[in-house]
């Protein structure tokens, strides 16, 4: 059942009451919905069109563009200066929702170029993901024919957040004598990968040895 209502056309018409980005954005989604829900095409209806004005209008009170890209070009250094794993393992990520599904995000990806360090294969290994229950952060692992590194929060203490072992397949879970490494180092792939090597006494990639017999 299609119907429309008023409060969308009133606001727009005295959007003085909408004094900040977060209040305007509000109306504006409101107004969507509205729009929707009478069956109206939002993106020619007067009100949304006014109230999406109206948001130009706050924003005009703030810092002008080029203030704005320096402080996010500082932002993005400052991330990158502290790596998201980094403060969710500091923090931890039970019952928080946002932070695991962050936590897990990050974690594949750090994964990924664990691999990619190692010179592993895109078919010699695999990633994958258990979030276990809220009370726990889960884990996240990287299993290839001779490697096996997983990681998750909690279990081990501060500064063995990783634990890696020397494995024969993909199918073996238990694999050879546990180590242990800090979250920093799966941050410094080509040095944790080293490592890895080294510890885990590990065969060369393929390309590598290819370019060693040729």
């Amino acid at each position: 059942m299609h119907y429309d209502v008023a409060m969308r056309h009133q606001q727009a018409l005295d959007p003085s009451a909408l004094t900040t980005m977060a209040a305007t954005l509000h109306a504006i989604g409101a107004a969507i919905t509205d729009c929707r829900n009478a069956g109206k095409d939002p993106e020619i209806d007067a009100a949304v069109i006014l109230l999406a004005r109206h948001l130009g209008t706050v924003c005009e009170r703030r810092p002008d563009d080029m203030a704005l890209r320096r402080n996010c070009l500082d932002q993005i250094a400052e991330i990158r200066r502290h790596p998201v794993l980094r403060t969710l393992a500091c923090r931890g990520v039970a019952y928080d929702e946002a932070a695991k599904r962050t936590f897990h995000s990050e974690g594949r990806i750090a994964m990924r170029r664990l691999a990619e360090a190692l010179g592993l294969e895109a078919d010699s290994y695999e990633v994958r993901s258990n979030k276990g229950g809220p009370a726990v952060s889960g884990e996240i692992t990287l299993h290839g024919e001779e490697v096996y590194v997983h990681l998750s929060l909690g279990a081990m203490g501060a500064g063995r957040e990783i634990l890696f072992r020397r494995c024969r397949g993909r199918k073996d879970y238990t694999g050879e004598r546990n180590h242990f490494a800090s979250i920093a180092e799966l941050l410094a792939p080509d040095r944790f990968a080293d490592r890895l090597r080294r510890e885990l006494a590990l065969s060369p990639p393929v390309r590598q040895s290819e370019r060693l017999f040729a």
